[in-house]
């Protein structure tokens, strides 16, 4: 009986030293954590996605918070929040923030079924990356779309999904939050984020292939095949060839769609504009009247 009352005598001490010392250690070795980090998380959409660059939430919010200290918090910013979220958290800390445009992610491909043959069957593992490890997948094309939805899994917001007819990714634009997740998900960098533009219009070059002409054409219809007849046509200095593919500077391009009609390919997509407007009878009679007496 003493030995049991000894033992638990012994048990007791033992936990309240524990207990004092762990007591101790919290107060001296604690970490004070400013207020205003739980109060801008809390103003944050809890989405934890990355799209800002940091691990989640949390990680944007004490980093604000630092930079409202160090007097700026340019070049932070949450995608899924917006400029509303924005706005909210630099009235709380007192800042000023710049109004950035709006992003959405855009697939660079427009390989679909009908422009891009099938020349072989994959029959591994259905996933972007495993196909990509093993080479082109199923068509010519060893840059475009391989349609397995590694982006789609990736994505949050239920933004992007596969096509069944076409076989690439698509982006719902209105669900769309610009965090950057599909472009990381994607092994051969084929979505890109780019300014949403005005009226939501937008012109890409919708191809990364970066094989020569020829070799492009044979694995897809509408590849992008370098010639230089959109750089040319274009007034405004947005267009650049490099490595056989054209890209075009969206902080540069003016929408004026000149380089869509002179693409041999039509390897350029614009997004949105409205449709060209059926020309009348009258017009095309006039047309054809002024044709004839240029010819005469």
């Amino acid at each position: 009986m003493n030995l049991i009352l000894v033992a638990v005598i012994a048990l007791g001490a033992i936990g309240l030293v524990s207990a004092t010392v762990l007591f101790v250690c919290s107060k001296k070795f604690a970490v004070k954590e400013d207020p205003r980090v739980g109060e801008v998380s809390e103003l944050l959409p809890q989405a934890n996605c990355g799209g800002c660059g940091f691990a989640g939430c949390s990680g944007l919010a004490a980093a604000l918070v630092k930079g409202a200290d160090a007097g700026s918090i340019e070049g932070l910013s949450c995608p899924v929040g917006g400029a509303e979220v924005m706005g909210k958290i630099a009235d709380l800390l007192g800042m000023a923030v710049a109004n950035s445009e709006p992003m959405v992610a855009v697939v660079r491909c427009n390989g679909t079924c009908a422009n891009r043959p099938r020349t072989a069957e994959y029959s591994g593992l259905r996933t972007c990356a495993a196909m990509h490890s093993c080479g082109a997948g199923e068509t010519a094309c060893g840059y475009g779309c391989l349609g397995c939805g590694d982006c789609v899994a990736a994505c949050k917001f239920g933004a992007i999904s596969i096509n069944q007819e076409t076989g690439i990714a698509e982006v719902d634009e209105g669900k769309c939050t610009s965090c950057g997740a599909c472009v990381k998900a994607c092994p051969r960098g084929i979505i890109e984020l780019r300014k949403k533009g005005p009226k939501g219009r937008r012109v890409y070059v919708g191809c990364v292939n970066k094989d020569k002409g020829a070799v492009a054409m044979k694995a897809c219809n509408v590849s992008c095949i370098g010639c230089g007849k959109c750089q040319k046509e274009c007034q405004f200095e947005a267009i650049t060839v490099a490595g056989n593919l054209a890209y075009i500077d969206p902080n540069k391009c003016r929408l004026c769609r000149k380089c869509e009609k002179v693409c041999p390919t039509h390897a350029i997509v614009a997004v949105n504009f409205p449709a060209p407007k059926a020309q009348k009878p009258s017009d095309a009679a006039a047309g054809n009247n002024a044709n004839v007496e240029y010819a005469s």
